[in-house]
């Protein structure tokens, strides 16, 4: 596994992260054995950034990993959040205040069996809380030796310099992906200037880039039977993307899923993807993507591909979109 620089320290991460949620929160088949597999096989392979949070699950997904990470705790770098609960259907309740804050973060390090969190994520910034409020309290966290490291998830580039005046931001949790590709314009060049780690959750567009999804197959309550890129029109645009770009990997002798990730990789030393796995198979996959060579011709190919199937979709509804967008 090849290795890249934590934000603006000497810490060293792997180039590909683990993202935990779907071990037990948000997608079809849960199999704790195989999740936790999975982990022991990502420390196998020199995978030390796993990420989670407290409303994966409700506290599910972080029970889940304490069982790897408590006792390989100096083998892993571990991130979760706080801000959200969320019930059965999806609606979300935002809450960042420093009154939930402190009560959330040791919920979280009793469910991790940890005496303290790597990098502690603001999920989403909430509109009633003023950011510098809220990162004060955060870093009152780090002085008491609960946090290390402070993280903002999909915040604006005016919530990341608020906040970086009360605090060091090490890291911004954004999506980003061939289908997503909003953080190009600002916050990757932003993150970039103030020495952050740009963290890439979804990378792989919910699995889509791994030529593997059928949508007929995932449990009712999966999370992407909501999203409009996997249902009606766009789901069938998406499809033909996802079969030409499996075509385009084998012309470049990888699989999509690390011609994916090499693309993300390409566009900064500072980005570490995390893609999400509850499989041994995929995880090994994934981690075959820092060794992939990228060149500017082969982006070129990528947005020319992109060109042929541009139909594909919003990233959520507009009242999820609606319940999400506060940053």
């Amino acid at each position: 596994m090849k290795f890249r620089s934590f934000g603006n320290t000497d810490i060293k991460l792997s180039a590909i992260g683990l993202g935990c949620m779907s071990m037990s929160h948000a997608y079809t088949g849960r199999d704790d054995t195989e999740a936790i597999a999975t982990m022991h096989r990502a420390l196998d392979l020199g995978i030390n950034f796993w990420d989670t949070a407290d409303m994966y699950g409700n506290g599910e997904n972080e029970i889940l990993i304490s069982k790897v990470l408590a006792p390989n705790r100096d083998k892993v770098f571990i991130a979760t959040k706080f801000g959200f609960k969320a019930d059965k259907d999806y609606n979300f309740i935002l809450d960042a205040s420093p009154a939930y804050m402190k009560r959330a973060v040791e919920d979280s390090l009793r469910r991790l069996k940890i005496e303290t969190i790597d990098l502690y994520y603001a999920h989403r910034i909430d509109p009633k809380v003023p950011v510098e409020e809220m990162t004060g309290a955060m870093s009152e966290l780090v002085t008491q030796g609960k946090v290390r490291y402070l993280g903002l998830s999909e915040a604006s580039a005016g919530s990341i310099r608020k906040a970086s005046s009360v605090h060091p931001v090490s890291a911004l949790q954004n999506e980003y992906s061939i289908l997503t590709r909003d953080s190009e314009k600002e916050m990757i060049p932003l993150c970039k200037e103030l020495n952050i780690s740009f963290i890439p959750f979804s990378p792989l567009s919910r699995g889509l880039f791994t030529n593997t999804l059928d949508m007929e197959k995932v449990d009712e309550n999966d999370f992407r039977k909501q999203l409009p890129r996997f249902t009606g029109v766009h789901w069938k645009n998406n499809q033909n993307l996802a079969r030409a770009f499996a075509e385009m990997a084998v012309e470049k002798h990888c699989t999509p899923a690390q011609l994916a990730l090499a693309w993300i990789l390409a566009h900064g030393d500072h980005i570490i993807p995390i893609p999400g796995t509850k499989h041994r198979k995929y995880l090994e996959d994934n981690a075959g993507a820092a060794d992939i060579t990228f060149t500017p011709a082969d982006i070129t190919d990528i947005d020319d591909l992109l060109k042929r199937f541009p139909d594909i979709g919003p990233r959520y509804t507009e009242k999820f979109a609606k319940q999400l967008d506060n940053s």
